[in-house]
């Protein structure tokens, strides 16, 4: 099963008198690495190279920066994969200092950068959310929301009309239980929507 991270994580670390600043932090989706990537160049525009490499919704890419091909952003994803994460956004941010590092040189230097930062890491278990929807008359609203709240599940939607109509998330291991025990308590009056 795949990981996340709890927080960012980062590295500098100085090879050849080079200087490679990497983070590996949770992202969503590829507009918001994308975004992380941007302001990044804002915030070093003296950097010679910012590379990154992405792994978030079962997508990947690799972005080399006008390094040679193949030598920073496809590196520093199969440090990702190598470490089973997913939904994370890992960049270095190099300062070129002046001796250069040759192909393997640079692959050495972009792995180690992510690498170093993944050390010790607090990696979070991902869980796929399974989305429900319901409805329960308003004499049993109260006790369908004190039973999600119990499983912690994410409420996204309560619609108030002839009855209660929910739609909510909740983690996948625990949603056939719940479903199980919300037709219990419900005693027919429970309803599941499409």
């Amino acid at each position: 099963m795949p990981f996340t991270l709890a927080q960012p994580v980062h590295s500098d670390i100085l090879i050849k008198k080079s200087r490679f600043i990497a983070c590996v932090q949770a992202v969503p989706d590829r507009a918001a690495a994308l975004t992380i990537v941007a302001g990044l160049r804002r915030e070093h525009p003296a950097a010679t190279h910012v590379c990154w490499a992405l792994l978030a919704g079962g997508q990947s890419a690799a972005n080399d920066d006008g390094e040679p091909g193949g030598t920073a952003g496809r590196p520093m994803l199969e440090v990702l994969r190598r470490q089973d994460l997913e939904g994370v956004l890992a960049t270095v941010v190099r300062y070129f200092g002046g001796v250069k590092l040759g192909a393997g040189g640079l692959v050495r230097a972009y792995t180690d950068a992510v690498a170093q930062a993944l050390l010790g890491v607090q990696k979070v278990q991902l869980q796929r959310t399974v989305v429900l929807r319901c409805a329960v008359p308003y004499a049993m609203e109260g006790m369908l929301r004190r039973e999600l709240l119990q499983v912690g599940a994410d409420l996204r939607e309560v619609k108030h009309g002839d009855e209660v109509e929910f739609e909510f998330g909740v983690n996948e291991p625990v949603a056939a239980a719940l479903v199980a025990r919300l037709g219990d308590a419900g005693q027919g009056l429970l309803r599941w929507l499409a």
